[in-house]
């Protein structure tokens, strides 16, 4: 089954490289990141690691939770994590599950449901599509999917910028526009009203447009 933006993340069991976790309780009442990997010991992979391990602080500051994935078992992934360290200069600090029988990969659509056969059999090639991006909100709804191909790095900068937006869409109801940065003006969203807005904007807006009111970030 396909999995839409809006739909209810998939909830699964699993051993983590934190220990075992079931993920909608992981998620708790924040926010979580769910990014996956289709090889261990693979080299771009292992620079996007060390990147998010680098990175995770400020996802902390967001109140949004990391968790990786990767089709292999944990023990694989803890003797992984050892040359991640050495090469990219952090440690993992934040869980990465063991997905040896394809389980979660097939519960988040992320590789053919007839993929088979044991993890170590297989290589990226044949995982190549187990390399996607979930953003996943307190009410465990998908914000956000992203599939890349395994050649190109992920870019977390980018990541971080949308759960930024995303936030503040659920905080004040206004969207971000092109190539938006955090402190720059935003939008109102059409769904709000004007009299909804003179409430909420009582300093007003700019509207090249009746459908383009443009206003200062909300703090």
């Amino acid at each position: 089954m396909s999995l839409r933006l809006g739909d209810e993340a998939p909830d699964f069991t699993a051993e983590t490289t934190q220990g075992p976790i079931r993920f909608h309780e992981w998620i708790g009442e924040g926010w979580a990141i769910l990014f996956s990997h289709p090889k261990d010991f693979t080299p771009v992979c292992t620079t996007e690691l060390g990147y998010m391990a680098r990175l995770k602080p400020e996802f902390d500051k967001r109140n949004t939770k990391v968790l990786g994935l990767s089709v292999d078992s944990v023990s694989d992934h803890d003797r992984w994590s050892r040359d991640i360290e050495e090469t990219q200069g952090y440690r993992l600090n934040y869980p990465l599950i063991g997905d040896s029988e394809l389980k979660v990969a097939k519960l988040y659509d992320m590789i053919h449901p007839n993929a088979s056969g044991d993890a170590k059999s297989r290589t990226a090639a044949d995982n190549a599509t187990v390399r996607s991006v979930f953003v996943i909100g307190p009410d465990k709804k998908i914000k956000l999917m992203l599939t890349y191909p395994m050649s190109t790095g992920r870019n977390f900068d980018e990541l971080l910028r949308v759960v930024d937006s995303i936030q503040l869409t659920a905080r004040h109801k206004v969207a971000t526009p092109v190539n938006w940065k955090p402190g720059e003006d935003v939008i109102i969203v059409p769904a709000v009203s004007d009299e909804e807005a003179r409430a909420k904007f009582p300093d007003g807006w700019k509207a090249p447009k009746p459908y383009l009111r443009i206003v200062p970030q909300p703090r």
